[in-house]
């Protein structure tokens, strides 16, 4: 299901513990990392689809998480070509996401990436809030920005501000 503008709708979701740190999830069979994500199926809120993309990635239910906010508006990436498959060429241009920052409120046991039939990851970790965005794919990376922003005033204490580049500039 896209929109007319080639966007299919999507949910993201960021789950923090106690500490503000992130749930981090390792793609099955690959060396690249990122939050739970996943489609809006047709009839279905975000909500909805948040919490039946958190079963199948995570295995938390509902009573696991508590939804601390969301994000207001609609955020989009775009997928570079190479990456997109051939017969959507042309009319798919990549996601747009609703965001949501979830608190975990069960135990880290409760985490099951075996939950669905199609695991999304392999492997797991916390990180400080702001660690994904030095790691996450690049072309996902302004969403994960913003959401984060976005997001951070719904945590209690604010996790630090985002790293600035440390890179300086040399002169002759």
């Amino acid at each position: 299901m896209l929109d007319r503008d080639g966007y299919r709708p999507n949910v993201g979701i960021i789950i923090c513990n106690d500490k503000n740190q992130v749930f981090w999830g390792k793609r099955v069979r690959e060396h690249s990392w990122q939050f739970p994500q996943g489609g809006i199926k047709s009839g279905e809120t975000p909500e909805q689809a948040m919490y039946r993309e958190l079963m199948e990635e995570t295995g938390l239910k509902p009573e696991h998480v508590r939804i601390l906010g969301r994000t207001r508006d609609w955020l989009r990436y775009d997928v570079p070509t190479h990456w997109v498959r051939r017969e959507w060429r042309g009319t798919y241009k990549g996601q747009k996401q609703i965001w949501f920052l979830l608190r975990l409120v069960g135990r880290e046991c409760d985490v099951s990436l075996r939950a669905s039939h199609h695991p999304e990851f392999d492997a797991w970790r916390w990180n400080d809030y702001w660690a994904p965005l030095e790691a996450v794919i690049e072309f996902k990376r302004g969403v994960y920005e913003h959401a984060l922003s976005e997001l951070a005033r719904f945590l209690n204490p604010v996790p630090r501000q985002r790293p600035q580049n440390r890179t300086q500039d040399v002169q002759n």
